[in-house]
């Protein structure tokens, strides 16, 4: 006994005991990070991507511009006859004649103009009276076109408020008519094989075409000038 009791208060000398280990779980945030990380460089990627081509296409208009030089596109009215512009204000029914010529202008040497819609309009103090639509056509470069524009028929024109009557009885004495012409297009351009999108560009003309009875005109109709509206 007291042998084995000597043997137990003794020290150890068996194999040591390894420290116990502690888990913590980080799979999950390393995992968001790694995800986070590769949604921020696919969005840079994209960014880059989209701002390289941006710019390349900018670069190219621009050389294209320089090259080619496009020109304003020239409308004008240069001829005007009203024969017939009677107003009943009783039963604002509108009889009217009114003959236009208007004459486009391409200035540009390498640039033809698809002119795949044309519709002439006809306003008299804001009022639509008529409206046309013209032949479509293509236009070459520095070419010079004249479209005959007619407007004759009848329709129904309310003038409210005092200024609007007031404004047709002194047309009426003066025998000019401030009549407005807007024509609405859609064009498409071509440059060299290349064709552009369809545009919707708008004109606007103010004429002051007078009245022409029995062959004899009240006044002087002069070139008018239009305005382009994109």
């Amino acid at each position: 006994m007291s042998s084995d009791k000597q043997h137990l208060n003794g020290a150890y000398y068996g194999p040591s005991i390894p420290p116990q280990k502690s888990y913590h779980r980080h799979g999950r945030s390393r995992d968001c990070d790694c995800c986070g990380c590769l949604c921020g460089c696919l969005f840079s990627l994209i960014f880059k991507v989209l701002l390289t081509i941006l710019l390349t296409v900018c670069l190219a208009a621009f050389v294209l511009w320089l090259i080619f030089r496009p020109n304003r596109i020239k409308f004008h009215v240069t001829d005007a006859q009203l024969t017939q512009f009677d107003l009943n204000t009783t039963t604002n029914l509108l009889r009217y004649d009114l003959s236009l010529n208007l004459t486009i202008r391409n200035p540009n040497k390498h640039i033809g103009i698809y002119y795949d819609r044309l519709e002439a309009r006809a306003f008299y103090e804001g009022q639509r009276f008529a409206s046309q639509p013209l032949t479509r056509f293509y236009q070459r470069k520095k070419n010079t076109t004249v479209l005959a524009i007619p407007f004759k028929g009848e329709n129904m024109v309310v003038l409210n408020g005092d200024k609007r009557l007031s404004a047709y009885e002194s047309d009426k004495s003066s025998g000019t008519y401030d009549i407005d012409m807007k024509l609405y297009l859609r064009v498409r351009f071509k440059l060299r094989g290349i064709k552009t999108p369809r545009f919707r560009p708008k004109i606007e003309c103010d004429l002051k075409v007078p009245l022409d009875s029995s062959g004899k005109a009240s006044g002087t109709f002069e070139t008018e000038k239009c305005g382009l509206d994109w």
